[in-house]
């Protein structure tokens, strides 16, 4: 680190301080602990450490390098150009937190338009803005049933065929909250969504779905959902964003909570994040609803204005009282869903879904007829991911497949252990017929190596 001080400087600072000399803002330190001795290599100039820096990095592969048949909830998209020259515009490095509206009408219209997009996109009535992440999200579904019901239903049924991260994500939310039982994890259970049908009862705060669910299956859940509100319980979808180009969207099941991971839209997989958390319900679970949310009104000219609605959430009272502990906006990843959905369009993002689903099909019909593999679920709707059984672990054919410049499918027996040797396939509109038949010739090499 360059530190610009000279010692002409400094002198003038230690000066002012009232001191002699650096060592003397040290003097309350322990003498042994003040200067120890660190084994640490010589300086380097910043043209040097950036050129070490691009050496290591070079050693990460990426999407650009590699053709990606990897999801299992973070997927491979095309994002236009003008998404990412948008959120680099200086406008929308803002103020951490929109709290005065005067000054913040631009990150606040931002914030509505990307909430008024997700209610169009699920077809449910209001929006937040925003979590963390997809996991996030889920959690804060399961929060809200808690505190819907005021503690008075202490079950959570969590479908096992929901993303285990989110599983796992929500059984560390609710593990705080006394009596509370959330299933799902249970290993003898089906990963058909009909075992959900016997623990539903009227201790039931919440039934959480996944649609389409961890494996790209497509469930019709009308008849769950019909006896899950006969119980008196809420019921939330877990949704892939891009699947809703072509799905019914989770409001046309009268679900009370849909919640998504925002990566889709926009959003480049980076290594993991930052991501972006969707959550939508029905308005009347808006003063339980946690996280920001974005109203429009007029100001004293009669001019339309922006400003934040029903803060009372988190910070603004005592903790006991909120409905959540999360209070950060994902602004800038929400900006880019909002950019991203604007430029496509309907008729885009419907493009972009259908893409998804022929190629994907493409792919899982030509693996099917390879020796030793066959698919998981073959009478299943499936939308861009899908289940392939292999003839060998999953990590020696994926290994193989990375000497060809191919990350193969996501190995389900690390979440799933009576899923051996099978593979989770994803497929986006990236991925070329080309792609898939370099895919499926490389997955046909290595049964026979």
């Amino acid at each position: 680190m360059f530190t610009p001080h000279t010692p002409q400087e400094i002198e003038e600072m230690l000066k002012v301080i009232g001191v002699e000399s650096v060592e003397e803002l040290f003097v309350k330190v322990p003498a042994k602990h003040r200067f120890p001795e660190l084994d640490l290599p010589e300086g380097l100039t910043e043209m040097e450490i950036a050129a070490e820096l691009n050496e290591i990095s070079s050693a990460n592969a990426s999407t650009d390098d590699f053709i990606s048949f990897l999801g299992a909830g973070a997927y491979n998209h095309y994002i236009p150009a003008a998404v990412d020259m948008i959120l680099r515009r200086g406008e929308f490095y803002t103020a951490y937190t929109p709290y005065q509206p005067e000054i913040s009408q631009g990150t606040l219209q931002a914030i509505f338009e990307f909430q008024s997009l997700m209610t169009e996109l699920t077809g449910l009535d209001i929006s937040n803005a925003s979590h963390y992440d997809g996991a996030t999200a889920a959690a804060e579904a399961a929060n809200l049933a808690y505190h819907f019901f005021r503690g008075k239903r202490k079950k959570i049924v969590v479908s096992r065929s929901v993303n285990p991260q989110y599983r796992e994500t929500i059984r560390t939310y609710m593990q705080g909250l006394e009596s509370v039982v959330v299933t799902g994890d249970e290993p003898e259970i089906s990963l058909d969504f009909n075992h959900l049908v016997d623990q539903i009862d009227n201790n039931t705060a919440l039934v959480m779905v996944q649609y389409p669910d961890f494996f790209g299956r497509v469930f019709d859940y009308t008849k769950l959902i019909e006896l899950s509100h006969a119980q008196g319980a809420l019921v939330a979808f877990v949704f892939n964003p891009t699947a809703l180009g072509l799905l019914k969207p989770p409001g046309d099941f009268d679900v009370d909570i849909a919640v998504g991971e925002g990566q889709p839209l926009g959003i480049p997989l980076s290594f993991g994040g930052p991501y972006l958390g969707i959550f939508t319900a029905k308005e009347k679970y808006v003063r339980k609803l946690a996280g920001r949310l974005v109203g429009e009104t007029v100001d004293e000219a009669g001019q339309r204005a922006y400003v934040l609605t029903l803060t009372a959430r988190e910070q603004h009272i005592r903790r006991e009282k909120s409905t959540s502990n999360i209070c950060t906006n994902q602004g800038l990843m929400a900006l880019a869903a909002a950019v991203y959905l604007s430029l496509l369009g309907k008729t885009g993002f419907k493009q972009v879904a259908n893409l998804c689903y022929q190629k994907a099909h493409y792919a899982a019909e030509l693996i099917s007829k390879l020796e030793g593999y066959s698919l998981a679920f073959p009478e299943t709707p499936f939308f861009h991911e899908f289940v392939v059984k292999t003839p060998k672990p999953v990590n020696l054919i994926n290994h193989h497949l990375e000497n060809h410049w191919i990350l193969g499918g996501y190995d389900l027996s690390q979440d799933y252990p009576e899923m051996k040797n099978q593979m989770l396939v994803a497929v986006t509109e990236k991925i070329s017929k080309e792609d898939i038949d370099a895919f499926v010739e490389s997955l046909e090499e290595v049964a026979h190596d």
